[in-house]
């Protein structure tokens, strides 16, 4: 039973995207590894940017930073 779980910041993904989401990776275990799509367990976490830290700072923080 294939557990996948996909992390994204909370910035308005839709439920249609997340439902895509889902979909094409249960397909992607489907089609290379031939498991059963009714075993197949996909979530999708959604993170504030506060609490997702790249390289020392929170997201929220680089991304108020002056692009480079």
């Amino acid at each position: 039973m294939p557990y996948v779980n996909i992390k994204i910041t909370r910035e308005g993904a839709t439920a249609e995207q997340k439902a895509e989401l889902i979909a094409g990776v249960t397909d992607l275990l489907v089609r290379v590894l031939n498991k059963n799509p009714a075993t197949t367990v996909v979530v999708i976490d959604e993170v504030d940017t506060d609490n997702w830290g790249i390289s020392g700072q929170s997201v929220t923080k680089l991304r108020q930073l002056p692009a480079k």
